[in-house]
């Protein structure tokens, strides 16, 4: 698809996921999925995140990196333990429908204790969501970048998440296109900035952004965020994808927008 088709993507072009996308399947090759562990200057501590590496995983060749974020409730394992990331993406590599890419699932939430427990919208714990931008830049990008054969322009680096972290992505992708040319906001959280700070500049953000997708249940309670940004999108002319899933603010529609938007990205 060209970047000046993207526009003219909407809801009636995009098929729902098909039966048995996210299921396991014995007789096709399989990624790794394992834990790292990265130093953050940022918050002062070591920090975790999840890694998958595709089938047929090589350090003589050079991946692209999508970087993966969870929700406000979640943490690098959220992903893992409750979308079945691994299943969908060996299943479409099974297909050959994926550019070769690395996924990294931060934990979002930077901060020294960075668990997901007690009150998850204390104010102290909201801002380390902000946080988590220097920590993403400064920290985890390097890491990754000095420890796995990745390609390392703007061109091969991608930004996606859910809830929270679609809002997250949002927010540090559009202001960072110097860093990520593929962004990815599934069900976005309220936490997303207004449209008014992250469109400032439309000519910019169409020159050098190739892939803007957006997904959202129709049943979420948070899709009147998606459709008014999804509506400045439009008022400022910007190409994106617009995909409106069955469902509400559950796993399924995030598996599914991992489904579509991973066949979007990286490709030229």
């Amino acid at each position: 698809m060209k970047k000046d088709d993207l526009s003219e993507l909407r809801q009636e072009e995009i098929e729902y996921a098909p039966d048995g996308y996210d299921m396991f399947q014995s007789n096709i090759p399989h990624g790794e999925m394992k834990m790292i562990s990265y130093k953050s200057g940022t918050v002062g501590v070591n920090r975790n995140a999840m890694v998958y590496t595709p089938p047929n995983f090589s350090r003589e060749n050079k991946y692209n990196v999508l970087y993966l974020l969870h929700g406000i409730g979640g943490d690098e394992t959220e992903w893992n333990d409750q979308m079945n990331p691994q299943n969908i993406l060996d299943n479409l590599y099974a297909e050959n429908r994926l550019e070769p890419m690395i996924i990294v699932f931060p934990n979002g939430r930077a901060m020294k204790d960075d668990r997901p427990v007690g009150d998850i919208f204390a104010s102290e714990k909201i801002a380390a969501f902000e946080t988590f931008e220097e920590d993403l830049l400064n920290d985890l990008i390097p890491h990754i970048e000095s420890n796995y054969p990745v390609l390392k322009s703007r061109f091969n680096r991608g930004l996606a998440g859910l809830s929270m972290g679609g809002g997250q992505s949002l927010n540090i992708g559009l202001t960072n296109l110097d860093t990520f040319s593929w962004i990815g906001a599934f069900s976005a959280a309220p936490n997303t900035k207004e449209s008014e700070l992250l469109l400032k500049d439309s000519k910019e953000i169409t020159d050098r952004l190739n892939v803007l997708f957006l997904s959202c249940g129709v049943e979420d309670d948070l899709l009147y965020l998606s459709e008014n940004f999804q509506k400045s999108l439009e008022e400022s002319n910007i190409p994106h994808i617009w995909f409106l899933d069955k469902g509400g603010h559950v796993p399924s529609v995030w598996s599914s927008s991992l489904y579509h938007f991973t066949q979007q990205i990286f490709k030229n």
